[in-house]
């Protein structure tokens, strides 16, 4: 029964930002679990066409769609080439998201204007372009990817987890909104993840908030960590779950 549940067959799935890290397995998951899923990322180079190759062996549909979600046209653009290359999206996974770690004294104004445009702005025209056609099917999962640092702020991050925040508010004001229409819309906020991302240098962060930001059960966490989530989620197992934040950050938020 369980399985029937998380059954995505005939279901059509977009993954933003899916070439690497947390995207890939959260688009290799639904596509284990039947779902057609498209793969985006900025370019959509080699990088996202490999993952386009492991989802086709899971015996489902899938392409790869390049856009940079900076330009004024992306969502417009990313509707049109999803529509095209499978038709009505049923399953909406924003996890593209940009981080630019910085001092807070010395973030600029484009550090600013480009984290903001590409993690929140972006995810609300987004999701206004691809909501109405699962208004019109009776069926719909948006799910946003947020991060630990929306309870937990990073000192070197001050815009990223703001912007992180704001999404997580917003998704419960789509929740409500959008619920009369068997639409859920959740925000799974991951910890610290191994990722080509957590490889990325950034400034050092004072001990005594270090020590703040533990992690309760040791150690990063892995992709499929997220998936799993994510899986429950967009399938009709998580159902009932709307308008909510669930971190899985082995307690670091607490």
């Amino acid at each position: 029964m369980i399985r029937d549940l998380l059954n995505l067959s005939g279901k059509n799935a977009l993954v933003t930002g899916s070439s690497q890290g947390i995207g890939q397995a959260i688009a290799l998951a639904l596509a284990e679990f039947g779902a057609n899923v498209l793969v985006h990322n900025r370019k959509g180079d080699d990088e996202a066409q490999q993952v386009v190759g492991q989802i086709r062996q899971l015996g489902v549909r899938s392409a790869a769609i390049g856009i940079d979600l900076l330009r004024p046209d992306a969502a417009d653009q990313l509707y049109d080439q999803a529509r095209q290359a499978l038709g009505p999206i049923d399953i909406l996974v924003l996890n593209a998201s940009i981080q630019l770690p910085d001092e807070w004294e010395d973030t600029d104004a484009d550090e600013f204007d480009r984290q903001v445009n590409a993690n929140w702005k972006s995810t609300l025209l987004i999701t206004q372009r691809f909501v109405a056609d699962m208004t019109d099917r009776g069926w719909g999962r948006i799910l946003t990817i947020g991060s630990v640092q929306e309870e937990k702020p990073h000192p070197s991050m001050i815009v990223y987890a703001g912007t992180k925040a704001a999404v997580a508010n917003m998704v419960r004001n789509l929740a409500l909104q959008l619920a009369s229409q068997s639409i859920t819309v959740n925000n799974l906020s991951p910890g610290v993840i191994e990722t080509p991302r957590t490889d990325e240098p950034t400034p050092e962060v004072p001990e005594h908030i270090a020590q703040r930001m533990q992690i309760p059960l040791g150690g990063m966490g892995q992709p499929n960590d997220i998936a799993g989530m994510a899986l429950l989620l967009c399938s009709e197992a998580g159902r009932y779950i709307t308008g909510q934040t669930i971190f899985v950050d082995g307690g670091m938020s607490l």
